[in-house]
């Protein structure tokens, strides 16, 4: 899909510190992939519990089918600008580390394109994954923790994928000791 908006981009004018990632916060965005609190279902002959996370990824929509990817993040170094956001209608998108990896998400509610005011960030503890919610504006991958990513995203002949400039991008603030 084409890009929305194509403005420039102004001396970042506000700016943005994550908080932590919890699920009651992040709901209105998608799923935080952790394990909930309590016992989970028995499994394999009681050698393993199994926490069902999301009932449905919302992948298969006007054709699209499950992909799975490796991304493999450099550590992004703090403050950032953030200049661009993205969004997949159809689908929703799933980040989820493999091993103690660090990373922070920026999210805007699905709907209109966000202006800076919209986005919120949250930081992972290195052991969350999150999966967004199809429409959910979020910014690229910021790894804190430099290494390997599961994405699981839907997949299909034609891309769905809108990105949006922002008009004055935020600086996302903060410090990997915080």
């Amino acid at each position: 899909m084409p890009t929305l908006n194509t403005s420039t981009l102004a001396t970042p004018a506000q700016q943005l510190a994550p908080a932590a990632l919890t699920p009651a916060a992040f709901a209105a965005f998608g799923t935080v992939l952790q394990a909930p609190p309590g016992p989970g279902h028995l499994i394999n002959a009681g050698t393993s519990e199994r926490f069902d996370l999301v009932d449905d990824l919302c992948l298969g929509q006007q054709g699209g089918r499950a992909q799975m990817a490796l991304f493999r993040a450099q550590a992004r170094q703090f403050p950032v600008a953030l200049e661009e956001m993205e969004r997949h209608q159809l689908g929703s998108q799933s980040f989820i580390p493999l091993g103690r990896r660090r990373f922070v998400i920026v999210v805007a509610a699905a709907g209109l394109p966000p202006q800076a005011s919209d986005l919120r960030a949250f930081v992972s503890n290195g052991l969350q994954g999150v999966t967004l919610a199809p429409g959910t504006w979020h910014h690229a991958l910021m790894a804190v923790d430099a290494g390997d990513f599961l994405v699981v995203e839907r997949a299909s002949s034609a891309a769905d994928c809108d990105t949006w400039l922002l008009t004055t991008p935020p600086c996302l603030q903060w410090s990997p000791e915080d």
